[in-house]
């Protein structure tokens, strides 16, 4: 028995999706750099970061401090009483009463202090610590700010395509309802599309609570209340890897890595902690210098009174020389090579661990990017095949669950392409992350894709 023609409301599928993936495209639109701005002056771990190299700067101008001179200001007043008892064979007792007033300015100039320099150079290695950290905080910031662009745009798509497969499972209902009630068609065909709607409708509420839970994660990653991605301009095109040999990119990480940075400066700190500790035997000499001026006036029960002034100038060297502490500076010394071979290990663990996590990022990003190409040749064909299957079902030589299956497929391949597209665009951001050259100007190219 032929089936009748169905009708042509399939049309209105592409309006649909053009409806749904231009959500955020609208005046209050943001691009995807827009939003990185709007998050690096809100993020809380990015502030946090900043904040914590401004401070780390700070300590090591004070490692400086210890080798420069210090200077102080002392002063004194006191009021004195003295009285002179009287005894044997000596006159009699006399009371004295006088104030003294007295002031020092000190001055210490470290001459040969090998603990001292040690830790300057400390200071200045934790200033490059700071610059790491601060990068790799920056980088990190990139790429959630990114993952939560994509994310949200990935379930808008979704979205747009469970209710675009609503639109066209509804029509197919319609249609079997009809046909059933004319005789062309068993009861079978209506239950079969009215499932399918069911687990649609389903498919729809999961979808739509999904968006809302990515846009709420948007919105506190940049501060925004209703942040509203752009998407894809189509066609869509993904640039290749460059460079496309994998080595390359580890060579980068070798040398650009926040996190091989980080230890690297930890094995310096470390090395210079061995030399603050055999400083423990080393002699130390520092030029000192005072200037004291100093008064005193009273009177006595006697016919004198007593009124001094006198300044003293002093310069010298102070020199010190440790004998013997108890065999402390000798463990002390054990300890911090033990700890210099631990971050020299920790360094090389790290190094392991980045030209992995460099290789795994490359090689997703290549396999991304085919698995690109390859939902765009299963979407071409999937859309064939729904095409003959509706074709089929009018000629009777298909049957109703054979074109909501077809339809079924083509929504969930657009959406997987879809998804693809942003886990390469995301990806390549990630490789550069774990190379360590990654930087808000790597978003650019992206969002050049944006619709406008």
């Amino acid at each position: 028995m032929s089936r009748p023609q169905l009708p042509t409301s399939y049309r209105l599928i592409p309006l649909l999706l053009a409806l749904g993936s231009g959500f955020a495209a609208t005046a209050q639109a943001q691009s995807l750099t827009d939003l990185y701005n709007a998050a690096r002056s809100y993020d809380a771990s990015f502030q946090s970061a900043k904040s914590q190299y401004d401070a780390t700067l700070y300590k090591a101008d004070q490692a400086q401090a210890l080798l420069l001179p210090t200077v102080g200001l002392s002063a004194s007043a006191s009021q004195n009483n003295q009285e002179v008892l009287p005894r044997p064979g000596l006159p009699s007792g006399s009371n004295f009463s006088y104030n003294s007033q007295s002031a020092t300015l000190g001055l210490s100039q470290p001459l040969y202090r090998p603990a001292n320099l040690a830790t300057y150079e400390q200071g200045k290695k934790q200033a490059a610590l700071a610059q790491a950290q601060l990068s790799a905080a920056e980088q990190d910031l990139i790429v959630r700010v990114s993952q939560a662009y994509f994310d949200v745009l990935a379930s808008a798509d979704s979205l747009t395509f469970v209710k675009a497969q609503k639109a066209a499972v509804a029509e197919q209902l319609a249609s079997a309802k009809r046909n059933f009630e004319v005789g062309t068609s068993t009861i079978t065909d209506s239950r079969e599309a009215q499932a399918r709607y069911d687990l649609v409708v389903a498919q729809e509420l999961a979808a739509e609570n999904d968006l809302r839970v990515k846009s709420i994660a948007l919105n506190q990653t940049v501060g925004l209340q209703n942040a509203a991605p752009k998407p894809l301009a189509a066609p869509v095109v993904l640039a290749p890897v460059e460079p496309a040999d994998v080595e390359q990119w580890v060579s980068q990480s070798d040398v650009n890595n926040p996190g091989i940075k980080q230890l690297e400066v930890a094995l310096d700190v470390a090395k210079l902690e061995t030399k603050k500790a055999e400083a423990g035997h080393k002699p130390t000499l520092d030029l000192t210098g005072s200037y004291t001026a100093s008064n005193s006036n009273g009177s006595s029960t006697g016919p004198t009174t007593y009124d001094t002034r006198a300044n003293v100038a002093a310069v010298g060297l102070s020199f010190n020389l440790p004998l013997f502490a108890g065999f402390s500076a000798q463990n002390r010394i054990r300890e911090t090579l033990s700890l210099e071979d631990k971050a020299r290990t920790d360094l090389e663990a790290t190094r392991r661990n980045v030209a992995l996590g460099t290789r795994t990022a490359f090689f997703g990003l290549q396999t991304g990017q085919a698995q690109v190409k390859a939902y765009e040749a299963a979407e071409a064909s999937t859309q064939s095949a729904l095409d003959a299957n509706k074709l089929g079902y009018q000629v009777g030589v298909r049957i109703n669950i054979d074109v909501l299956n077809a339809q079924s497929q083509l929504f969930d391949t657009k959406a997987k392409l879809a998804k693809a597209r942003y886990d390469v665009l995301v990806g390549g951001l990630k490789l550069r992350q774990a190379a360590g050259t990654l930087s808000a100007s790597d978003l650019q190219p992206i969002n050049e894709q944006l619709a406008k």
